[in-house]
């Protein structure tokens, strides 16, 4: 039985109008976001053109059957994951994604190599963003790329990281939205370093290397990921947040925010505002870290709730592109990417149905008795109502109606993969 109920969205609907919240309009703007969805939760970060274990720092653990082993049958997983995501989003690349009939290495990668990728993101409607693939490669091994101490390694990075621009901007004019190409190396010490700076200095001048080529941000917007450790660099990253800040803001390109990349008392939503004022726009990797940088699936917790308000309360959305980025083997991978992205979408429903001009005029005025009153109610309105009507506006099951067509697609088509 469908768990949609347009009484129960009529009924919700007058609730929240009561409190002066126009409903449609929040509908409107939710169509409107395109979240950037990873296309690695489908095969666990291995990519079609290298037989290497993953490295970086990287880890993806479970062994559910159905893993995607090629551009076919990881297109035909996002197919139907997208079938039960309302709305058009973006799928994000990585440079090992590229598709070859020869052999080729990473710093050989061109648009070409990507044109079935883009030839379906037209037929689906959809926007590509792009990663080069600085990890699981012989030149990584020893945990160094851009910051590598030998410049014939330095310069390899160098000259993908330039490629993977140039895709980046391939995409942007071919699919008429610009795409995002974001730069993360795992570079790093697993014990502590004598010298923290020379490293930092090898990958400042790598990085001005990669961007001496101006692209039109119509077509390509550069970003740069920082993180705090990884597997092997547990004690120093060369690519630090505050090397990226720093760089970034003095280079003026866009600073990417990954919920699991810093200290576990950290978050992400409490810098969104903080950054805003200083560039012209962020990213977002949102994922759900456990402990450590784990990438579990998003889940609608209180730091994803956080998230949306920072993004909706103070129109963040018009300068921040927002990217998922998890990994999961251990559940069926095309549910995790609907789990993940409709909580997604459901945080920013939640924020967008929030009383937000009220909240911000009790604050302004003192009345943080009306304030915490209002927010800790606003927790008990029924937003699922309204986001089942959402998803029946826009192509998709409500509740739980999608978890049936994807358990038949596990039996039809992913366990036929095997392992």
């Amino acid at each position: 039985m469908s768990t949609y109920n347009k009484q129960a969205f009529e009924a919700a609907k007058t609730q929240y109008e009561a409190l002066g919240v126009d409903v449609e309009k929040a509908l409107t703007k939710l169509k409107d976001i395109k979240i950037s969805i990873h296309c690695w939760q489908g095969d666990d970060v291995e990519g079609f053109l290298f037989n290497q274990e993953l490295s970086g720092g990287i880890s993806v653990t479970g062994n559910h059957p159905g893993k995607a082993s090629n551009g076919a049958e990881l297109r035909s997983d996002l197919e139907e994951a997208l079938k039960h995501i309302p709305g058009k989003h973006k799928i994000n690349l990585h440079g090992i994604y590229a598709e070859s009939e020869e052999a080729i290495d990473l710093d050989e990668i061109e648009p070409k190599h990507f044109e079935n990728w883009v030839r379906w993101a037209k037929e689906n409607g959809l926007g590509l963003d792009f990663n080069p693939t600085c990890f699981s490669h012989e030149k990584s091994e020893d945990g160094f790329t851009l910051a590598h101490p030998d410049k014939s390694i330095r310069d390899f990075w160098i000259e993908h990281c330039k490629k993977s621009r140039k895709i980046g901007e391939y995409f942007g004019k071919e699919l008429g939205q610009p795409s995002t190409t974001n730069i993360w190396v795992p570079d790093g010490y697993k014990d502590t370093p004598v010298d923290r700076l020379t490293p930092r200095k090898r990958l400042m001048e790598s990085l001005d290397e990669i961007f001496k080529e101006e692209i039109d941000e119509s077509y390509n917007i550069d970003t740069l990921e920082s993180k705090l450790f990884g597997i092997g660099s547990e004690s120093y990253v060369v690519g630090s947040h505050e090397f990226y800040m720093g760089y970034s803001l003095t280079r003026n390109k866009q600073i990417l925010l990954d919920a699991g990349h810093y200290h576990p008392t950290e978050v992400v939503s409490n810098k969104l505002s903080a950054l805003n004022l200083f560039t012209k726009g962020l990213s977002l990797h949102v994922s759900r870290p456990v402990r450590w940088d784990s990438d579990h699936v998003v889940t609608l917790d209180d730091e994803l709730n956080e998230i949306a308000k920072e993004l909706i309360y103070n129109d963040l959305l018009k300068s921040t592109t927002v990217g998922l980025d998890f990994f999961d083997a251990s559940i069926n991978r095309v549910a995790a990417w609907v789990i993940g992205t409709r909580n997604m979408q459901k945080a920013l429903l939640k924020a967008l149905l929030d009383p937000i001009n009220e909240l911000k005029e009790v604050e302004q005025s003192g009345d943080f008795t009306r304030r915490l009153a209002l927010q800790e109610e606003m927790k008990m309105y029924p937003f699922g109502a309204i986001w089942n009507e959402f998803c029946s506006r826009n192509d998709a099951e409500p509740g739980l109606d999608w978890y049936e067509p994807i358990k038949k697609y596990e039996e039809n088509i992913l366990q036929e993969r095997g392992i």
